[in-house]
């Protein structure tokens, strides 16, 4: 059985998505996977670096204390920064396969440690 990649639109401030549907890349698809869990959780996605070659993901408010908020995976710091460089700070809508997803990413501290943060309320 074959296989459709899957299609990522991204679209701009006003809404207008581009007209050429790229393969989604692996960090996107991982974002969306976050963010669906997010949005079954009410909780915030939490991206911290504690290692060179690997960054956690938590879910749960960025303004507790890390020990309240709750690891739910390590990446490579490859895909964090794709998710980075393929989303903005601020306000974000895009189109991961056939879902929209509408998302602010921000930067915060937790602790003393830089948290890049993508929330969906």
């Amino acid at each position: 059985m074959a296989h459709r990649p899957k299609e990522v639109k991204v679209t701009n401030d006003n809404g207008l998505a581009n007209d050429h549907p790229e393969q989604v890349p692996e960090s996107l698809q991982t974002l969306a996977e976050y963010l669906e869990r997010s949005l079954d959780r009410a909780a915030s996605i939490v991206m911290m670096r504690h290692a060179v070659d690997i960054c956690t993901v938590y879910l749960g408010n960025p303004t507790t204390s890390r020990e309240d908020l709750t690891q739910i995976a390590a990446i490579p710091v490859s895909v964090a920064n794709d998710m980075l460089a393929l989303t903005r700070s601020g306000a974000n809508e895009m189109q991961i396969g056939c879902q929209v997803y509408r998302f602010v990413r921000s930067f915060t501290q937790v602790g003393d440690t830089a948290a890049v943060v993508f929330s969906t309320d």
